[in-house]
Parts: structure tokens; C-alpha cells; sequence
């Protein structure tokens, strides 16, 4: 007997899995009734689906007065003699879900072009393009007349006589073109001796000038750096000028401290307008109409039906599609409200509208705050305890920011006084070593040894270009170990979800090293692909691995955050489809510029009109 609490719907799926035992289940809200049926996991049924819907509905019919009068809490003790039924129906289930025989094709005698005779089946030559010729003979006809129609009334009566006896005499197709031919000629010669003009001034000077820019420096010299001392090396190349403001943005943030993503919620605003919109056509309506008009829309002391639902649910997919959810989890969102909701008896001064978008406003919530939280400081310290290095890897697909968000995870980690250790593991990209390297010189001009007691906070491990990531990514761990680092952040190369060699080898650097986290860093800017990218990565890491237990994505970091206005769609996706918490959120482009999710303010993002 299972003890444990019934699931909660998520997107329709009614489903429970218990060891070799499945349970499926179908609610009654109006009721209050649960009916489950189990079954071995190892079987295949088919009809499970339709045998709970034909119990639902003939144990609810048969006995709907008992409940309206006792209620189902009532009737707990009591006996129901249904046994007959459902075995009834438990048969007739059956027999609908045999398998058909297959269909047999059909016969050349069966078929339809066995009724056919030669003889309509053979073209005759010369038929079609007769028809095609007629009709163009009747274009060409229907042409001349808008030509002479539209003909100036000064033609030459020789003109004249040729139109009038082409009137009584069929042309022929070759001198039907011939005559449209001229036509074209004569028309197009008349055009270009108009648009011919003599442009004495038009020419131009030979020769390339170069260009001058308002605002840019005429000094070529300025530009030339063929002749520069450094040629490329690093030890060589002046230190550039670091600005400490622009890095850190705000000058008031508390150091260390991740703050959660703000929006501010227009509800009150858009409150305010219903009333205006509402008490304008009232006014004019007279007292009763007015109060008839506002008492429309409330629904007292009824039941939902899907009916009832289906506008306002309709509405409600097109508007999370708009705000870049993904089209299938939009769709499933919806079915799951309409199932929870189905049989609720409402309140008197309650909307359809508004008990709908409730829901859906909770189960959104539900969704952003997933079981599990990843708690990053906790798990430091905790891997400081067993002295050793707390390794993140961070993997994704091209250009969606992991390098610039490690270094602002990096920087809030050295504000929280944790040591850092970055592995450059990226070995395919140009410039992914030297961007990386950029950072860590930023990062430590803004942490100096000197303020941490002599202890260089952030550090690269790189070994350049074209080697194994995953022999980096262990020796990065080993070296961090021996120094006494705190975090190991594992920057790996970006890659598609459709690239195979690239997937196996992303899956064998985390089954090699295994990093306590691994975050998929993903673009706020996507819609239906966030759901292809975070479903190929995690069966690419599941079918790749060597390990027994496959290691797959822990948490998510969403980028670019700051580029999408209220379109937010993307969260919802990312951690509908993973089930996994959104770790941090970009935000902007200075270090400082990294939040943690707060669910309530993406929903009221969400769900605004």
C-alpha cells in the first residue's frame, strides 16, 4: 500500500510509478472522488485511459443523488454494488483495444483504373493544344480591343483600316505576336527618348579618394601598427586602462550578496482602467442597465464546466505563446488548469476569467520553485570541510554568454571570500583562453592579494589550444586541490544539441571528473528551441555517459535577462521541462549584474497584458 500523498497534476499527466507498480488516477472535483487504477509496469495497456473515464462517469451518474444529498464523505461507510459494472465495463474496454487485423490492399480489379478502358485512357494529339491556342487566340483578341481603346484619337487613318480588317479577319498565333512584339518596341523606344538627358556635370574625377569621418582622425598614423614593438606577445603588451566603476555598476550594492530579480507589477494600474472602462458605458445605460452589466460576468455558486473554460484557456495559450513560452508546455499548462479546475464549484462574486488565471498564476509559481534548491555557499563550505574543491562545469550552445557569466559568478564568489580557480577547457574557440585571461586580470585588479592577506583570490588554468578538455578539466581539479582553492569553475567550448562528437565529448568530461554542479547555460531570447536544447542536452549526457547513474543538468543559468522586456516565457520553459531550479540570472554586463530568480516577479511579468 502506497502511503504517500497523491501527485500533483503537471501538465496533464496523471500518472504515478511505484517500483513494477503504475497507478493512474482521474479527479472529481466536484465530488471530491478519486478513482485509480493499478496495473504492472510491465504491461502495456491500452484502454487503461478509457476504463477510468467509462467508471468515472457511470459510478458518479449512478449514485449523483446520494452525493448531492449525504456529500462523499457521507457515503465513506457505506457499501456500492458495482461490481457488475465495472466488470462490464472492464470488458468492453478490453474488446475496444484488441488489435485490428490489418488492412489488405486492394486488388487490380478492385481498384479504380481497373474500370477504365484503353481507349479514354489514350491522348489524342493535337486536342489540348488547340483548346490552349483558342484561348490564347481569345487573349490576344480581348488585347487589341483595350489597345485600341486606349489609343490616342490622332492615329493615322491607315492605322485605322488595319484594325478595323483585323476586326473582320482571324489573325494567325505567329502574327498575334509579331503585332505585340511591335508594339513593345515602339512603346519602349518612346520612353527611353524621354528619359535621355544630357548630365554634362555627372562625371566623376578618376581615382580613389579615402574616406574622412566627421568625427574620426585624419592622422593615418595613428592607425598604423605594423611597425609596434610587441608583435602580439602578451608579456609585452601595455597594461589597458581599467575603470573599477564601469566593472562593478552600482556603488551602493552590498558586497557578496546575490539580490533577487525585480519587476515592478502594473496590476493596480490596469485595476484602475477596468473601473473607468466599466462605469463609462454604466452611466450611460441608466442604474439598472448598469448593475445588470456588472453582475454579467459573475457565475454564483456554479460548477465548471470545460466548456466555460475553453475561451478564457484559449486566450491564455495564445498569451503565454506571445511571451515566448514554448508552444507545447503552453498548450500542457492549460490542460493541467482546465483538469484541476473542471467540476470546482465557484464563489458568487467570481469570473471564469479571474478563477483561471489564478490557477494559472500558482501553478506557474509551482513551476519556478521546483523541490530541489541549489544552494552554492552552503556547498562550498561544505566542500571546505572535506578540504577539497568544489567543482562547477558550466555547458550550453554557442554565444549564450557562459565565459561572461562564470566571471560574474567568479566575482561574487571572491566577494564571499571563496578562492577561485577558472579552467580554461574551451580549446576550440579563438580568444576563449585570452577572454578568460582578461577577466581574471580584471578580477584580481578588483580583489588584490594585498586586501586578502597576501592570497591571490582568482587564478586561470589554461593549457592553450586544441587539447582534451577533460584531461584540463582533472588537472585544473588536481592543481586546486594542492593549492588550497575553493571553487573550480569549469568553462567548456559552446555546442549544438544536433552535434554528436561535441555531446560525447561534454558527456565524458563530467563522467570523468564529476563536478558537484553542472549548470546549462541557456538565452532568455528562446522559445520552443530552450525545450529542444535542454532535452537533447540531458539525453546526450544520459546516453553518452559511462557511469551506471547518468550525471545530468543540476541547475540553469538564464542570460540576458535585461534584453526581453516582460517576454519571460523562457523560464517557465527551461524549468517545466527539466524540473530543476534557475540558479542565477544575467542581467547586464558589469559583475554585479547577476540575480537570483524570484518566481512571483517573472509571473507578474507573465501574465501582464
Amino acid at each position: 500500500v502506497l502511503t504517500a500523498p497523491l501527485p500533483q497534476e503537471r501538465g496533464g499527466n496523471n500518472s504515478f510509478t511505484h517500483e513494477a507498480l503504475t497507478l493512474k488516477y482521474k479527479l472529481d472535483n466536484q465530488f471530491e472522488l478519486v478513482f485509480v487504477v493499478g496495473f504492472q509496469k510491465i504491461l502495456t495497456l491500452t484502454y487503461v485511459d478509457k476504463l477510468i473515464d467509462d467508471v468515472h462517469k457511470e459510478f458518479r451518474d449512478k449514485y449523483r443523488n446520494e452525493f448531492q444529498q449525504k456529500g462523499a464523505l457521507g457515503l465513506l461507510n457505506g457499501t456500492f454494488d458495482f461490481k457488475d459494472d465495472f466488470m462490464r465495463l472492464l470488458r468492453d474496454a478490453e474488446e475496444s483495444s484488441k488489435v485490428r487485423a490489418p488492412t489488405v490492399m486492394k486488388t487490380f480489379e478492385q481498384s479504380l483504373k481497373s474500370q477504365k478502358t484503353v481507349k479514354c485512357m489514350i491522348e489524342t494529339r493535337g486536342e489540348k493544344p488547340k483548346e490552349k491556342v483558342k484561348n490564347k487566340k481569345n487573349k490576344g483578341s480581348k488585347k487589341e480591343g483595350a489597345e485600341a481603346a486606349t489609343a490616342p484619337s490622332k492615329a493615322p487613318a491607315g492605322d485605322k483600316q488595319l484594325s478595323a480588317a483585323g476586326d473582320k479577319e482571324e489573325l494567325t498565333k505567329d502574327e498575334i505576336l509579331q503585332k505585340n512584339r511591335e508594339e513593345f518596341f515602339r512603346r519602349h523606344m518612346k520612353a527611353g527618348e524621354k528619359s535621355r538627358s544630357p548630365k554634362p556635370d555627372a562625371q566623376k574625377e578618376k581615382g580613389k579618394k579615402p574616406r574622412v569621418w566627421d568625427l574620426g582622425n585624419s592622422n593615418a598614423k595613428v592607425l598604423d601598427y605594423s611597425n609596434s614593438a610587441t608583435n602580439g606577445s602578451a608579456e609585452a603588451c601595455p597594461v589597458e586602462g581599467f575603470d573599477p566603476d564601469m566593472a562593478l555598476g552600482d556603488k551602493n550594492r552590498e558586497p557578496g550578496r546575490l539580490y533577487d530579480l525585480e519587476y515592478e507589477s502594473e496590476e493596480e494600474a490596469e485595476e484602475e482602467k477596468v473601473v473607468q472602462n466599466t462605469s463609462k458605458p454604466s452611466a450611460k445605460k441608466g442604474g439598472l442597465g448598469g448593475m445588470f452589466g456588472m453582475l454579467k460576468g459573475l457565475v454564483g455558486s456554479k460548477s465548471l464546466t470545460r466548456e466555460d473554460m475553453d475561451p478564457v484557456l484559449e486566450k491564455m495559450k495564445d498569451h503565454l505563446i506571445a511571451k515566448n513560452v514554448a508552444a507545447e508546455i503552453a498548450v500542457q499548462l492549460c490542460e493541467s488548469v482546465a483538469k484541476k479546475l473542471e467540476g470546482k464549484v465557484m464563489g458568487t462574486f467570481t469570473t471564469v476569467t479571474s478563477t483561471v488565471k489564478q490557477a494559472l498564476q500558482e501553478a506557474l509559481v509551482q513551476i519556478l520553485q521546483p523541490q530541489r534548491r541549489v544552494d552554492v555557499l552552503r556547498d562550498v563550505m561544505d566542500a571546505q570541510r572535506h578540504r577539497r574543491p568544489y567543482v562547477v562545469t558550466f555547458c550550453g550552445v554557442n554565444g549564450v554568454g557562459k565565459s561572461t557569466n562564470l566571471a560574474k559568478i567568479s566575482f561574487w564568489l571572491i566577494e564571499n571570500g571563496f578562492s577561485v580557480l577558472i579552467a580554461a577547457c574551451d580549446t576550440f574557440r579563438a580568444g576563449a583562453v585570452e577572454q578568460l585571461r582578461t577577466h581574471t586580470r580584471r578580477l584580481n585588479a578588483l580583489h588584490p592579494p594585498e586586501s586578502h592577506g597576501g592570497r591571490t583570490m582568482v587564478q586561470l588554468y589554461e593549457k592553450g589550444y586544441g587539447k582534451d578538455a577533460a584531461g584540463i578539466a582533472m588537472e585544473a581539479i588536481s592543481y586546486a586541490r594542492n593549492q588550497g582553492f575553493d571553487v573550480v569553475l569549469v568553462d567548456t567550448a559552446g555546442r549544438m544539441q544536433d552535434n554528436a562528437p561535441l555531446m560525447t565529448a561534454l558527456a565524458k568530461l563530467i563522467a570523468v571528473n564529476a563536478p558537484d554542479l553542472v549548470l546549462f547555460v541557456g538565452e532568455a531570447l528562446v522559445g520552443n528551441e530552450a525545450v529542444d536544447q535542454l532535452v537533447k542536452f540531458n539525453k546526450a549526457l544520459a546516453d553518452h555517459s559511462m557511469a551506471q547513474t547518468p550525471r545530468l543538468i543540476d541547475g540553469i543559468v538564464l542570460t540576458k535577462f535585461d534584453t526581453i522586456d516582460d517576454k519571460v516565457g523562457a523560464a517557465i520553459s527551461m524549468t517545466y521541462i527539466t524540473s530543476k531550479p534557475i540558479v542565477f540570472v544575467g542581467t547586464g554586463q558589469t559583475y554585479c549584474d547577476l540575480r537570483s530568480l524570484n518566481a512571483k516577479a517573472v509571473v507578474a511579468a507573465l501574465m501582464k497584458a
